[in-house]
């Protein structure tokens, strides 16, 4: 046209300036819009509205809001509440919430609201209102939620989701109740994001709050998932809330939600370490509520034989067996080498009831008096306290002159057969157990003693070499793997 001496009139322009800036071109749709205004043509609202909206969107917000205050300012336009709609959902996006906000007190003061032909869009609601919700803005937030549901509008799953996060990261609890019932009033599913919520007070370590949201979910027949029931449980076990961990174990249990033998030995390990006697009947009612295969075992072996039924060693063994080695060998160790030992042994010197059940006599003698636990209890603390001594002996080179095991008449008969499995170094008088360190020294060094302390189970062929070791005393393995006849010729020779 310009080469034909045709020049733009101001409806070429209105036409062509909106189709370049919506198809993408938004250099030439400015460069036109630039030249418009040179050649002495008033920009119309469509230019203006098209330039506002397309900079806004391919993210030229300062091209955008330029050209919608010269608009404002240089044409004396009145933006039309899809303009502001745009230019405020663009800078939301960007994360300039400033300058959205602006925009939007721009917008109330025009009383855009008041036209019969406008009503106002979720979207830009929700914008703004997850923005606020993730700069932690509570009462703006709050605010627009309210000015949404007062409009008649239905906010949308990510914006209930991102309020209920803010208001449970800021501990408002009865505000976060409110939110989700309206929440669920509006037919959305709600037990996510009440979980959500309940996950959020456990990480930041709020256990009272966890407690009453989990009640209020209860009370309002919405429901959460086991994982998060025993992540609470395991939360009161460690701030010590006892009485409010029974009714979440329970309700655990009661689901068909399996313990394990991990969650067993946590719990017996708080055992251990408790101090009070009334927290103790808590934690006996906890372990019984697991309904685990672990707490019979225990409490057999605080039991005597009559109300057990079979020998201690029997008892033992088929507990053992029935471990499942490939989900629980980890734990089915830690609950052996650890906690049984702990619990039997240890807080007998802890809490000074038998404040000479152990003795280090530094190099003249080390003992262990079990005289006054079961025979389960005796057996098991015989294992783990020669564990003990041997790493104190072979670890720090301390060896004393010898070592007792105080048994009692009716217990050394039980402790003496145990450790004649693995040639016990041990001579049996009337009520003890003794033999000198060095001799001790030399079998804590034999491989199937430390499998028996660590409680490993020897397989076979460690049995079958411990054997051969015995039968053919030397040092040289490649020796002992060579046949009779060999070892005859090479002697000849």
């Amino acid at each position: 046209m310009e080469k034909a001496g045709c020049s733009l009139d101001a409806s070429s322009y209105e036409l062509m300036i909106p189709s370049l800036a919506k198809s993408g071109r938004l250099d030439a749709a400015f460069k036109l819009f630039q030249q418009m205004k040179v050649n002495n043509f008033r920009p119309g609202f469509g230019i203006f509205a098209s330039l506002v909206d397309s900079m806004g969107k391919a993210g030229r917000l300062d091209t955008s809001l330029k050209v919608y205050t010269e608009m404002l300012e240089g044409f004396g336009l009145r933006p039309s509440a899809t303009m502001f709609i745009s230019l405020i959902e663009s800078f939301v996006k960007a994360g300039k919430l400033e300058t959205a906000l602006r925009l939007w007190n721009e917008m109330k003061k025009i009383r855009i609201w008041k036209r019969r032909d406008f009503l106002p869009i979720p979207s830009t609601y929700s914008s703004l209102l997850e923005m606020h919700c993730a700069s932690g803005n509570v009462d703006a937030a709050l605010k627009l939620y309210n000015s949404m549901t007062n409009a008649g509008l239905r906010p949308g799953l990510s914006t209930y989701t991102a309020l209920l996060t803010l208001l449970a990261k800021k501990k408002l609890l009865d505000v976060s109740a409110k939110i989700l019932l309206e929440m669920k009033a509006m037919g959305y599913s709600v037990d996510v994001n009440a979980s959500d919520v309940l996950m959020v007070y456990l990480t930041d370590g709020s256990v009272d709050l966890a407690l009453r949201w989990l009640i209020f979910m209860g009370s309002s027949a919405i429901r959460t998932d086991n994982f998060i029931i025993r992540q609470l449980f395991e939360s009161c076990m460690k701030n010590g809330l006892y009485e409010q961990a029974k009714p979440l174990l329970e309700t655990y249990v009661n689901s068909a939600a399996k313990v394990d033998l991990v969650l067993y030995t946590s719990i017996l390990a708080h055992l251990v370490r408790c101090q009070d006697e009334n927290k103790e009947r808590h934690l006996m009612s906890i372990l019984s509520a697991t309904r685990h295969k672990a707490h019979t075992f225990v409490c057999g072996l605080f039991t005597g034989p009559e109300q057990r039924k079979q020998p201690v060693l029997s008892f033992v063994r088929e507990f053992v067996q029935g471990i499942d080695y490939e989900l629980e060998e980890g734990a089915s160790r830690h609950f052996v080498n650890v906690d049984l030992g702990e619990s039997l042994l240890f807080p007998l010197a802890k809490n000074k009831l038998f404040p000479k059940a152990i003795v280090f006599d530094q190099h003249i003698a080390w003992s262990l008096d079990v005289r006054n636990l079961s025979v389960g209890a005796a057996l098991v603390a015989v294992v783990h306290k020669l564990h003990r001594f041997r790493k104190r002996m072979l670890y720090y080179g301390v060896v004393p002159r010898r070592i007792k095991l105080v048994t009692g008449p009716t217990l050394k008969i039980m402790v003496a057969q145990m450790l004649s499995s693995v040639e016990s170094p041990f001579e049996v008088s009337k009520v003890v157990l003794r033999a000198p360190g060095d001799v001790v020294l030399d079998w804590f060094k034999k491989p199937i003693v430390q499998q028996f302390l660590l409680n490993e189970i020897s397989s076979r062929a460690d049995i079958l070499m411990h054997k051969l070791n015995i039968i053919f005393p030397t040092s040289a393995p490649e020796i002992r793997s060579l046949s009779p006849h060999l070892l005859v010729a090479g002697k000849a020779i």
